[in-house]
């Protein structure tokens, strides 16, 4: 794609249009910027190049006349020394050079007419791209924007997660403090009941071995006696 295709193309183009419909936004607009700025390197190029033949143009052009008031003199030292075929002949060698210094004169106003036309672009291009770099900024701190809200949203997601976690960490502890108090509580009737069992146990076993003792102590007394 030539140089003014692809100026012409990126001129026309609508940046704003283009980026709401991109896949992605920040990708396609590096691209146009970095398309801009090589186009604007050309034209500047082209435009340097321009003004260096014009101005090679414009020194030809000083030469050339330089050679047709060369000649115009000679023609008028002609007829003053009365020498009217050599004031033809330097008269014709004038007119070539004139001839030649229209026809370089056209092609430098041409000259001018491009560079200020390259002029043109270039500030045009230039004022285009400005606006692209500017809705690129504006597009990295939307990215920066929408990343942070994402990251914020997603802490708050994990705060709430944790938050419900804790919840239901709190409830079931209380629900197992609950069902703890509600075995200590059986725990202490059983062990009352059996507490009580053992008691009776432990009554009728002293009282067998209250009795053993009562009657060993009768059989003593009942010896110191017969003594």
């Amino acid at each position: 794609m030539g140089i003014f295709t692809r100026f012409k193309d990126i001129i026309a183009s609508n940046i704003s249009a283009m980026l709401d419909h991109a896949e992605d936004p920040e990708k396609l607009i590096k691209l146009m910027i970095r398309e801009m700025e090589e186009t604007l390197i050309e034209l500047k190029s082209s435009c340097a190049g321009t003004i260096a033949n014009q101005k090679k143009l414009q020194r030809f052009l000083t030469e050339i006349k330089d050679k047709e008031a060369f000649w115009e003199a000679k023609a008028r030292l002609a007829v003053e020394r009365g020498k009217d075929n050599l004031a033809r002949q330097a008269l014709q060698e004038k007119r070539r050079f004139t001839q030649k210094a229209d026809q370089i004169d056209h092609e430098s106003t041409e000259l001018e007419a491009i560079i200020e036309q390259y002029k043109n672009d270039i500030q045009e291009l230039e004022d285009k791209l400005k606006s692209a770099r500017e809705k690129q900024l504006v597009l990295v701190q939307r990215h920066i924007r929408a990343k942070t809200k994402k990251r914020a949203k997603q802490d708050i997601q994990r705060a709430d997660s944790l938050q419900t976690l804790h919840k239901f960490e709190e409830m079931e502890s209380h629900i197992e403090q609950m069902e703890a108090e509600a075995d200590m509580v059986d725990f202490g009737r059983h062990q009352t009941l059996e507490q009580e069992f053992d008691l009776l146990e432990a009554d009728a076993d002293i009282e067998a071995e209250l009795k053993a003792l009562k009657s060993l102590q009768s059989s003593k007394n009942n010896d110191m006696r017969h003594e």
